[in-house]
């Protein structure tokens, strides 16, 4: 277990850019809150869940007035553990990001049924658990709006996706990205690929991962999207250096990737995790709180799933057409005529 104090996290997120400030201060009702981080395993700042997810834990803390403190989890056999001495310590909120630590939340969630426990991409809360909110994001709507830039900007009009796993939330990204490209060119060629059934291997090895998007860029994909964590940064770097486009997922990856592999990343399919985090702390505050599943999408206020800001190098990609095309899938999303999930033929 490692801990790292409020102030010094804090200056790290501001220089990278992660802390955007909190909105108006809230009543102080919060304001005797002691709200508590539980990494994943890896590092703080890694650019993607821990960091953003910590960023909304500080949101709210200086939105509320609140006390906020990180627990960084070095091995798995230790989430329990490092969740267990925020209850030691007294903490009201405690808040885990990545599937992976899903079950122990629950599990800590069902312990301790007076402290509220929010998890971040997990869906195991169920109603024995009004204590634990777990939060679930439509990665369809973010696919189908990646599929869209894809088509659009295609000059082959072949594009690839690269899975690590096929997971459901990878499933989800897929197949909206699919149906999002579709909608634009109906014969469009979509290239798809599982890097491993094994996560530990489809998530982690970036030289399968270029391995594979080489495949695709051979068989004429001009656009690849990655769906892959460590893996999709060979996809990226190997769609780099053969002159495509990539797109990255989750967050803004021109952010969050090395150069050679960011270079060519026009936007991402963004889940808002730092505003998400933020509004459903908050939520505890001021009493509207629920717990069990709950899903955030285009329509959540905030938003919690958009397309990350297109990379300066390719502004010009983003033409008054195909701005066009998104805000009509995202109204489309809100209203019900356009269903991003669908099951791909």
């Amino acid at each position: 277990m490692r801990r790292i104090t409020t102030a010094s996290l804090a200056l790290t997120l501001a220089a990278t850019g992660a802390l955007t400030g909190a909105a108006a201060t809230l009543a102080q009702d919060g304001s005797d809150l002691k709200i508590g981080l539980v990494t994943d395993v890896g590092q703080l700042e890694d650019k993607s869940f821990n960091e953003f997810t910590y960023a909304g834990v500080l949101d709210a803390a200086e939105a509320l007035g609140a006390e906020s403190d990180v627990i960084i989890t070095e091995e798995v056999a230790d989430y329990k553990d490092n969740m267990q001495a925020f209850v030691n310590e007294g903490f009201d909120i405690i808040v885990t990001p990545g599937s992976l630590i899903g079950t122990a939340t629950y599990e800590m969630a069902l312990e301790n049924p007076d402290i509220y426990f929010v998890g971040i991409d997990q869906d195991t809360s169920t109603d024995e658990t009004p204590n634990y909110q777990g939060v679930v994001f439509r990665e369809d709507e973010a696919g189908y709006l990646a599929g869209i830039v894809a088509a659009t900007i295609t000059e082959s009009d072949v594009i690839g996706a690269v899975g690590g796993t096929m997971l459901p939330a990878v499933v989800r990204y897929i197949d909206g990205y699919i149906n999002g490209a579709r909608s634009i060119n109906p014969d469009i060629e979509v290239l798809t690929q599982e890097a491993s059934p094994q996560p530990e291997i489809g998530f982690n090895t970036p030289d399968l991962g270029g391995e594979i998007a080489s495949q695709m860029i051979d068989l004429g994909a001009d656009v690849i999207f990655q769906v892959a964590g460590g893996t999709g940064v060979g996809v990226l770097e190997a769609t780099c250096e053969a002159g495509g486009y990539g797109i990255g997922v989750d967050v803004d990856q021109t952010l969050s990737l090395p150069p050679q592999a960011a270079e060519c990343v026009v936007t991402s399919a963004e889940k808002k995790l730092q505003d998400t985090t933020s509004s459903v702390i908050e939520s505890i505050a001021d009493g509207t709180f629920e717990g069990g599943v709950k899903t955030y999408d285009v329509a959540s206020v905030p938003p919690a799933i958009a397309l990350s800001p297109f990379q300066e190098t390719y502004a010009d990609l983003l033409t008054p057409e195909l701005q066009e095309a998104l805000d009509a899938a995202t109204a489309g999303f809100i209203d019900g005529s356009i269903d991003p999930g669908a099951k791909p033929e």
